[in-house]
């Protein structure tokens, strides 16, 4: 539903990003909320990437130098030294570019590869190694408010809704319904990733499962060093996606804030562009050398997804709707009180969540 409100809504305002789109129909106000929204999303979520790459590398380094867990790292095999040499040489080259058509290719091997490690997480799970100690698990949850801690992970999971207006701009042929058949079978796709994946680690390990179910498994495992390496290749195809909305988004801002149109240059377009990129870069990347936690990360952004999966979609259904002066019929009555519904479902989870975090990380 939120998919097809937003690509209904790009067709009639024709603009190519999403905070644009939200801008178009909702008003300035909403605009500039949801695009604060988006910046501060895709900033953390770029440092979570380069977390997750930090934390792979080094059991990928481990396996491929039968290295004994916990023994002392040289500098070339540090973690910082990893994460810089791998975000400089890959991820920054993929990031400076002005349109996101070219990562199709290295996307569609990292799809593969999240298969991949879905199937090495069951199959660890059905025929567990001899010398891999199962850990305690629960038969409930310690309370009922407990669900709520998973609630910004699963929203992370399944955000890709900021992305998706400046990838169908980016197709050949825009056109909703097969498009919206893709949505589909992706969020399928993901559900049954995710759920396979995140059911099968928590089995197999219980209460000692790492937060990167991979990281819970020994370093010297063919199998599961594979699909690190694939995780690897996943977040350096996602990382510069993320970056591409939230560069859009602060061009936006700078543009409006100056009193200027889209900018007809492309010496200063390209200019404002690789400086945006750089700085972006530097500061994620440092916090991420930082950081060394990626649930701290998740728990902060996380309720923010909610935001862009229930509260905008569902305002932009409400104001689209609201907009018709004919044909209020009980359908129309229906989905008024659909976006209603979405929008205070995606606010009790961010308000939940993000006070949570902050108790969590910050209080205690």
């Amino acid at each position: 539903m939120q998919g097809k409100v937003f690509l209904v809504s790009f067709r009639v305002s024709n603009e190519s990003t999403y905070q644009e789109v939200v801008r178009a129909t909702c008003g300035k106000v909403t605009g500039v909320l949801c695009e604060v929204a988006i910046a501060i999303y895709t900033f953390g979520t770029c440092i979570a990437f380069f977390i997750v790459i930090g934390d792979q590398l080094d059991r990928l380094i481990d396996a491929i130098a039968h290295r004994p867990e916990g023994a002392e790292s040289y500098w070339y095999t540090d973690r910082k030294f990893t994460i810089v040499v791998t975000a400089v040489l890959i991820i920054l080259p993929l990031s400076i570019p002005k349109e996101i058509g070219f990562q199709k290719y290295a996307s569609t091997l990292s799809v593969m590869g999240t298969w991949y490690v879905t199937i090495v997480v069951i199959i660890k799970y059905i025929w567990p190694d001899k010398d891999m100690t199962p850990g305690y698990v629960p038969p409930s949850s310690a309370s009922w408010t407990a669900v709520f801690n998973a609630m910004p992970t699963i929203c992370f999971g399944f955000q890709c809704h900021v992305s998706c207006v400046p990838v169908f701009d980016s197709m050949s042929k825009k056109e909703i319904k097969p498009w919206g058949v893709v949505v589909t079978l992706s969020m399928i796709i993901c559900l049954f990733v995710y759920t396979g994946t995140g059911v099968c680690g928590f089995l197999t390990f219980g209460s000692n499962v790492s937060q990167d179910v991979l990281m819970s498994y020994p370093p010297n495992d063919i199998a599961v060093a594979i699909a690190r390496a694939f995780i690897v290749i996943c977040v350096i195809t996602s990382y510069p996606i993320l970056h591409f909305c939230g560069r859009a988004v602060i061009e936006g801002l700078w543009l409006r804030f100056q009193g200027e149109q889209v900018e007809v240059c492309v010496r200063r377009e390209q200019r404002r562009r690789i400086l945006q990129t750089l700085v972006w870069f530097v500061v994620t990347l440092v916090l991420a050398l930082f950081i060394p936690d990626i649930g701290r990360v998740i728990s902060l952004i996380g309720g923010l997804a909610a935001c862009f999966i229930f509260v905008f979609p569902g305002l932009c259904l409400m104001q689209a709707k609201l907009s018709e002066t004919e044909d209020r019929s009980a359908g129309w009555h229906g989905l008024v009180i659909l976006g209603a519904v979405m929008v205070t479902i995606g606010a009790f989870i961010f308000g939940l969540t993000t006070t949570n975090s902050i108790y969590q990380d910050v209080v205690s």
